[in-house]
């Protein structure tokens, strides 16, 4: 999904139920279209997070699953990115975009 960064809420952190660690932040993208529409995801991890480095009124392409939970009686979706591309990203480094491609973890390192 593509869209112009519009909100980034605060992280927030925690500890699983095995003890470890979580830290999570939202971003909010608006597309472009006639009927612009807003997608809310999630990003995990402090590596991530500062790896995505995701700044307010940039355009980027959020790569996203999208699952959902049950809690009691109730669904709930989430929607979670593993992978930012920014806006002529393309363009302004045509050969690390194609090693990129020879290797799709070498965009970020997660």
């Amino acid at each position: 999904m593509t869209g112009k960064v519009i909100a980034i809420l605060e992280k927030k952190s925690g500890t699983s139920k095995a003890g470890k660690a979580w830290v999570s932040q939202e971003y909010v993208i608006e597309t472009s279209d006639q009927y612009p529409k807003k997608c809310c995801f999630a990003l995990f991890g402090e590596e991530r997070i500062a790896a995505c480095n995701i700044q307010m009124d940039e355009t980027i392409t959020a790569h996203i699953d999208i699952d959902a939970r049950q809690w009691e009686d109730r669904w709930f979706n989430s929607v979670s990115a593993w992978k930012i591309d920014r806006a002529g990203a393309a363009e302004a480094h045509p050969q690390q975009q194609e090693a990129s491609v020879a290797d799709s973890k070498s965009d970020l390192p997660f």
